[in-house]
C-alpha cells in the first residue's frame, strides 16, 4: 500500500461519511442518467458520446480519437462506440478535408433531437439535485 503524504491528516468518521454521501449522491444522478437514456433507445455510453460530440469545444468537429480521450475509453471502443450511433441514426462520420485518415464526427437531426431531450431532463434534475451535491462538495473541500 502507497504511504500517504505527510501533509495528508488523518480522515474522521465525518470524512468517510461525506464521501459516502457524495458517492451516493452521484451514484444516484447516474442512475437516473442511465434510466433516461434507456428511455429514448440510448445506452449510458451512447448518450455521453452524443453530449461529447455537442458539447465538443474547439474549431474543428471531434475525431474518434478525440472522443475516445473525452470518454476516457480505448480507441477500438470507440470505433465501436461511433459504429453503432452511426448505424442507428444518430450520429454521422465524415473523414476530415485535412487528413483523410481521420474521421470527423458530428450529430445528425435524430442524434440533435435525442441529446436536446435529454439534456433538458438532465438540467432539470440537476437543479433538483444539485444544491446537496454541491453541499457536500463544499464539505469535503473545506480545510
Amino acid at each position: 500500500m502507497a504511504k500517504s503524504p505527510a501533509w495528508v491528516r488523518q480522515l474522521t468518521a465525518a470524512d468517510y461519511h461525506r464521501l459516502a454521501a457524495f458517492r451516493h449522491a452521484l451514484r444516484g444522478f447516474l442512475a437516473f442518467s442511465a434510466g433516461e437514456a434507456e428511455a429514448v433507445g440510448l445506452a449510458p455510453q451512447q448518450h455521453q458520446a452524443l453530449l461529447a460530440i455537442r458539447g465538443w469545444d474547439e474549431e474543428r468537429p471531434p475525431t474518434i480519437k478525440a472522443l475516445a480521450g473525452q470518454l476516457i475509453i480505448r480507441h477500438n471502443s470507440a470505433v465501436e462506440l461511433v459504429r453503432r450511433l452511426e448505424d442507428a441514426g444518430f450520429v454521422r462520420c465524415v473523414p476530415s478535408h485535412e487528413d483523410r485518415r481521420q474521421i470527423e464526427l458530428s450529430l445528425t437531426k435524430k442524434g440533435d433531437a435525442a441529446l436536446a431531450a435529454l439534456s433538458a431532463s438532465h438540467l432539470a434534475e440537476l437543479r433538483q439535485r444539485g444544491p446537496r451535491l454541491v453541499a457536500i462538495l463544499e464539505e469535503l473541500i473545506a480545510k
